[in-house]
């Protein structure tokens, strides 16, 4: 599996254990420059990363990556919700034909775009029953909200030209859409929820729904543009901005100057001061969430907790505090549920973990057919 982050890379080797753990086999991360406005800064830099975690990771392995699964990020990712309906001559038993029917109809090109995958959010049976799956159900009718998943024709075009040469097949799953079903228990998906991925130079805010998306959206804002607020208002090199907002504890009222030393040399700062710079950046956040809401506005999200995860900013003490004030809504963390692993920041490559596997041992149905035939 190959997890694109907006800074590092990782390729990563695992299988299923037990109780749905997971047994990695073999890891690698790379930093690289990142991407913007749906293209890579540096496409030539991207590939070096990527080939020394696929050579690291091959040499732990003793053996060759024959497939591998890539993230799509959600800067490279189109999710088009569609509602099918079906109607039927005579009652029937409603089967896994019938709703892989309802989804294939569907399908259908957007330019620009490569399909991945459809998944489904809720059925609505002839007498009005919502349910999650109608598998079982007798009705005269089934209707369906799905979500048609999409790569950019950029992004599906890099990685084949990254990998050209190397005999490797490709597979692409979505990044958010996969760390929100891993993370959210299925009870939570059941009605709308709030699913925000925090990466260190974008996030990515969605609409839950049952097996599905209902609205997505990328927003240029992260760790790394806090980061650069610091630089510019103490004069820090990068390296020391990094180390300073670690340091960081929008707690802190005092004015007093804290110390301490960074490879030899002794840094300077005021929490108080820090505190406020950080709080500006968390702001660009809030701007970003308070405008997806509105785009999204309806009684369904109304009171719904904003469910964070990512490398962004849930490591900053008092963040999500900060957060949650100026939203008016109660935020919380989510991260696998692993040991050692239980961290925000791995939340996206454990997740794309237990979608590659799943997908890899689904074989039949329309879901993994279709998956497998659009190179999703």
């Amino acid at each position: 599996m190959l997890d694109l982050r907006s800074s590092e890379v990782t390729v990563l080797v695992g299988e299923r254990g037990v109780n749905r753990t997971f047994v990695f086999n073999a890891s690698h991360t790379e930093p690289y420059d990142g991407y913007e406005a749906g293209a890579f800064y540096n496409a030539a830099a991207l590939k070096e990363a990527v080939m020394r975690c696929i050579e690291s990771v091959e040499k732990t392995m003793n053996e060759r990556i024959r497939k591998l699964y890539i993230g799509v990020p959600g800067e490279f990712t189109l999710v088009v919700p569609r509602e099918q309906k079906a109607g039927y001559s005579s009652k029937r038993k409603i089967t896994a034909r019938e709703t892989e029917a309802l989804a294939a109809g569907g399908e259908s090109p957007v330019k620009g775009y490569r399909f991945l995958r459809a998944t489904s959010m809720i059925f609505i049976t002839a007498d009005n029953r919502r349910v999650v799956s109608p598998v079982g159900l007798v009705s005269t009718s089934l209707s369906g909200l799905f979500s048609y998943f999409y790569a950019t024709e950029y992004f599906v075009n890099a990685m084949e030209k990254l990998f050209e040469g190397t005999r490797i097949a490709l597979s692409y799953l979505p990044a958010e859409y996969a760390e929100a079903v891993y993370l959210i228990p299925e009870e939570t998906r059941d009605e709308y929820c709030l699913f925000l991925d925090t990466g260190y130079l974008s996030a990515t805010i969605g609409v839950i729904c049952g097996g599905g998306v209902m609205a997505q959206k990328t927003a240029w804002v992260g760790r790394g543009q806090i980061v650069a607020r610091i630089m510019q208002a103490f004069g820090f090199s990068y390296d020391v901005s990094c180390e300073v907002l670690k340091r960081a504890n929008l707690y802190v009222k005092t004015g007093v100057k804290q110390e301490f030393d960074f490879r030899g040399e002794v840094i300077e700062y005021d929490p108080a001061a820090l505190s406020e710079i950080v709080k500006e950046g968390l702001d660009d956040f809030c701007e970003a969430i308070s405008g997806f809401l509105e785009e999204c506005s309806g009684r369904e999200l109304d009171y719904k907790p904003l469910y964070f995860t990512g490398e962004g900013v849930t490591e900053i003490r008092g963040a999500l505090e900060h957060i949650s004030k100026r939203i008016n809504r109660i935020c919380e963390v989510l991260s696998p549920d692993l040991p050692y692993y239980n961290r925000p920041s791995m939340s996206s490559r454990i997740a794309l973990v237990d979608m590659a596997y799943e997908d890899s041992n689904s074989s039949n149905g329309f879901f993994g057919k279709l998956f497998n035939t659009f190179g999703g």
